[in-house]
């Protein structure tokens, strides 16, 4: 018994073998068995792999690229794990930029343009306890100048500051968070290094969290959300989260208080945009995390069920499932219109004591309150904020169809996102159909068939001025006025119809799907020949 004690003591079985490390145990898993599809990993992380291995040093595709090939999927993004050191990778390739205070990594660009891809590598690094490491009282921003000397480092919390320290594979594998992320495929001789039983985790289709689950969200808070978002993701694949690794979620969701706000943004952001917007929604009420999170993404998820803010959403995901392009603006934009709309609404009203404003003033002062209140000062703002008040701009600007206004409308940069914009309000029923579907025609065609557009719409504005002022009714007789008179009257009043002319006035920002405002101008009347009528004919009569 006492010799079991001193075994365990030394890490040692009672068979007198080496027990398992902390760092988990090395498999070597052949392509027989992982059974993965060299034809799905990217050329490019390929040759940065192979470009590694030639100048001698270890390197494999590693993390989520090595998950998705193991369920049989292409991979969206390929992340590189090696243990040279960030400057040593940037001496080996043309355009490679080193990135990252608090975790030092390396970009290696391939292509120009929309058309780049972007492979990152990363240094093996060593597993450092939070006790071993360096402690400073404040966070990442008040402590900046005391962190630029550290290479590990903690707050009083024990969240991670710093992690720059390189060290062996296997400690680089205990330190990353999911045993389905944690995991290195040599596309050389198609071998994949196991330390956690990922493989397993994989076949089992289950999430879970190397280490102690709460000492891993205490160290990086973040972890929380990561967590939200690979339940999100794989959920349709059948995936579940174990229940160790979900039960404390809740409780260490404080800890996201102390993240920067930047970096918190930049988290939420990834939760709606990597086209799982509508199962993360699902994930995040699921889990018990509907709030709390991050104030922004608790407006996402309380609006999601709006038919607006879920077409958005699902037409997020579906712009991602098809490997298109998406902009943060636009999701945002679509998140917060209903506040722009209301306070918009307001200030023209003048409700709540104030001064009724022109359309345009009253929606740029909306849009000031909106940023101020929902998005504060956060990175990326200033470009962010640009995109998100041009598209909401925009808007009225699609109800007036005459003159140069479409013209210097679609060539305007972000027309194509602000016509999206008005698509999807079209959609939902807050625009007129009609209006989305000659927007997208005008925008598409050629010179003449444009010119053909406009004269529709003065066309159509014309017979509708038309019918008001036909059903525009009869003016009221005052009470006792003599019968000529009123025959009189009633006479001048139908002349002066006929002689009405009905003109749009200008600047004038008409209710989405209406005629733009009228106002009535009436042409002076020229005196009538012959005897008797006219103005002199009071005269008579009274003589």
């Amino acid at each position: 018994m006492i010799k079991t004690f001193i075994d365990k003591l030394l890490g040692k079985s009672a068979g007198g073998t080496q027990g398992k490390s902390r760092f988990g145990k090395r498999q070597e898993v052949p392509a027989e068995v992982h059974k993965i599809d060299p034809a799905l990993v990217d050329e490019r992380a390929k040759n940065v792999v192979t470009t590694l291995q030639q100048a001698g040093y270890e390197a494999y595709v590693v993390g989520g690229a090595v998950r998705d090939l193991l369920l049989g999927l292409r991979p969206k993004d390929f992340d590189v794990a090696t243990n040279a050191t960030p400057e040593q990778v940037k001496s080996l390739f043309r355009r490679a930029f080193i990135i990252g205070r608090r975790f030092r990594i390396v970009h290696v660009v391939y292509g120009r343009g929309r058309e780049h891809e972007v492979i990152e590598v990363s240094t093996f690094r060593a597993y450092m306890d939070s006790a071993a490491a360096e402690q400073v009282a404040g966070n990442e921003r008040t402590s900046k100048g005391e962190l630029a000397s550290m290479k590990h480092a903690v707050d009083a919390s024990g969240r991670v500051l710093r992690d720059n320290v390189w060290g062996p594979q296997e400690e680089d594998a205990a330190r990353r968070d999911f045993t389905v992320n944690a995991m290195y495929y040599d596309p050389a001789n198609q071998v994949v290094v196991d330390y956690h039983n990922g493989i397993k985790d994989a076949q089992k289709l289950t999430l879970r969290m190397i280490g102690d689950p709460v000492t891993r969200y205490r160290e990086d808070p973040v972890r929380i959300i990561r967590a939200i978002r690979f339940s999100a993701k794989l959920a349709a694949l059948g995936f579940k989260m174990e229940a160790k690794t979900a039960a404390p979620l809740i409780e260490s969701s404080k800890l996201l208080a102390d993240v920067p706000q930047s970096r918190m943004f930049d988290e939420m952001l990834k939760l709606l945009q990597t086209g799982h917007a509508i199962a993360t929604i699902e994930q995040l009420r699921k889990l018990g995390l509907a709030t709390g999170i991050y104030p922004l993404l608790d407006v996402v998820v309380e609006r999601a069920d709006q038919p607006f803010v879920k077409a958005a959403l699902q037409d997020t995901d579906r712009r991602v499932g098809e490997g298109k392009p998406v902009a943060p603006s636009f999701l945002l934009a679509c998140v917060l219109w209903a506040d722009v709309r209301d306070g918009w609404a307001q200030r023209q009203e003048g409700r709540h004591g104030q001064r009724p404003q022109p359309p345009f003033p009253a929606l740029q002062d909306a849009i000031d309150d909106v940023f101020n209140s929902r998005i504060g000062d956060v990175s990326g703002r200033g470009k962010l904020a640009a995109d998100m008040r041009e598209i909401w701009m925009m808007q009225p600007r699609f109800d007036k169809r005459t003159g140069s206004t479409p013209y210097s409308l679609v060539e305007q940069a972000r027309f194509r996102a602000a016509f999206d914009f008005m698509r999807l309000r079209a959609d939902v029923g807050e625009v007129g159909e009609a209006i989305a579907e000659w927007w997208q025609e005008f925008s598409t065609a050629d010179d003449v068939r444009r010119q053909d557009l406009l004269e529709q719409v003065r066309d159509e504005q014309k017979t509708r001025q038309r019918v008001r002022v036909r059903e525009t009714p009869p003016t009221s007789k005052p009470r006792g006025e003599p019968a000529g008179r009123q025959r009189q009257g009633e006479a001048l009043v139908q002349d002066s119809e006929q002689d009405e002319e009905v003109e749009v006035e200008a600047g004038a920002v008409p209710p989405d799907g209406e005629a733009p405002a009228v106002r009535k101008r009436r042409r002076r009347r020229k005196p009538r020949t012959g005897g008797g009528g006219g103005e002199g004919g009071g005269s008579a009569d009274g003589a």
